[in-house]
């Protein structure tokens, strides 16, 4: 008898727990069918940005105002006022309707932002279009020296709080690791509202140019060993917070699901892996869990889930201090 890979995510039940997250590969409907084909349990459709709808408003905003002066019958422009004409990320919505009129799966809108602004809005148009879920994807850097902790910290529950007030489908919070207590952010998180939490946003660091003295982007996708950084939070985070925990950011193979799933995760995020080796790497990664669990007698997944988190390891000082002693004390190499 095969294992049960059921699990729950913030409430909703999937067929197991590897989720293709937010990427190209997700905003293309034929791509979704590929993904649901190899066995996908849900889905997250890429990010609509803060800065898509700002740009569209302001496009928008300035074809109205074109010309307004110089005749007198376009003293006020020459099309409807901004709040009467059809601005928006339409596009981005009708990928959520589509995909959802389409899938069979369940389909988790995205949207990624630091402020306030229109999330109230678009969050409820995104769940008006038919998602099944919210993912809240908070990339903020604080570049300000005067900006406090506790004032960064203070516009993420602010901005939390407003979103899940605006929708009634659960709300996923999409977080990076550079908090003073990751603990303490997160217990918050959860008690203005995330049903589930992310961990961690894989920020996208800028490279410099030498030969042109520029800044430009440079994407390196993630590996494996991206995973520990996750992995012990999660372990940490499990059995202390009232929410879903999922896990992204260096989910390669079938070995990298297990080990997060007995750290504690609900449900494992996959991106890079799905870029490199196509939709169909999907199918062998939970082919490889499902073996793994039957090889050890596990009869489901819930039976593995945190069984090797701090709060049930036998050697809970692992997830601390005593690991950074002892790697450094056991490290061999060809000069020690």
């Amino acid at each position: 008898m095969s294992a049960d890979l059921r699990t729950t995510y913030m409430g909703i039940e999937l067929a197991h727990p590897v989720v293709p997250s937010a990427s190209p590969l997700t905003g293309d409907l034929d791509t979704l069918r590929r993904l649901e084909e190899a066995g996908a349990p849900a889905v997250v459709l890429p990010s609509l940005f803060e800065e898509q709808i700002e740009h569209e408003e302001m496009e928008v905003a300035r074809l109205l105002e074109f010309g307004a002066e110089s005749f007198g019958e376009a003293t006020f422009g020459y099309f409807p006022e901004l709040d009467d004409y059809a601005t928006g990320p339409g596009t981005y919505l009708d990928l959520v309707n589509r995909a959802k009129s389409t899938l069979s799966i369940p389909v988790i809108g995205s949207i990624n932002g630091t402020s306030k602004g229109g999330w109230i809005k678009y969050g409820k148009l995104i769940e008006e279009a038919g998602a099944d879920a919210l993912e809240l994807n908070i990339y903020f850097i604080p570049t300000d020296p005067k900006m406090s902790t506790a004032k960064v910290e203070q516009q993420y529950l602010d901005l939390v709080m407003s979103v899940k007030e605006s929708i009634s489908v659960p709300l996923a919070v999409k977080i990076g690791p550079f908090f003073s207590s990751i603990p303490y952010i997160a217990h918050r998180l959860v008690e203005s509202g995330a049903d589930a939490l992310v961990i961690f946003n894989r920020f996208y660091q800028p490279d410099i140019d030498i030969d042109d003295l520029k800044v430009r982007p440079n994407l390196q996708l993630s590996s494996s060993t991206e995973l520990r950084l996750p992995l012990r939070w999660t372990a940490i985070l499990h059995g202390r917070i009232e929410a879903s925990l999922g896990v992204t950011t260096g989910v390669h193979t079938s070995e990298d699901v297990i080990k997060l799933l007995l750290a504690g995760a609900d449900a494992t995020m996959m991106a890079s892996a799905l870029l490199h080796d196509g939709p169909d790497h999907l199918r062998r990664v939970v082919s490889g869990v499902e073996q793994w669990l039957t090889d050890n007698e596990y009869q489901s997944i819930e039976q593995l889930k945190g069984s090797l988190s701090q709060a049930s390891s036998p050697d809970p000082g692992a997830f601390e201090r005593a690991n950074y002693m002892k790697t450094l004390v056991t490290y061999a190499g060809p000069f020690v």
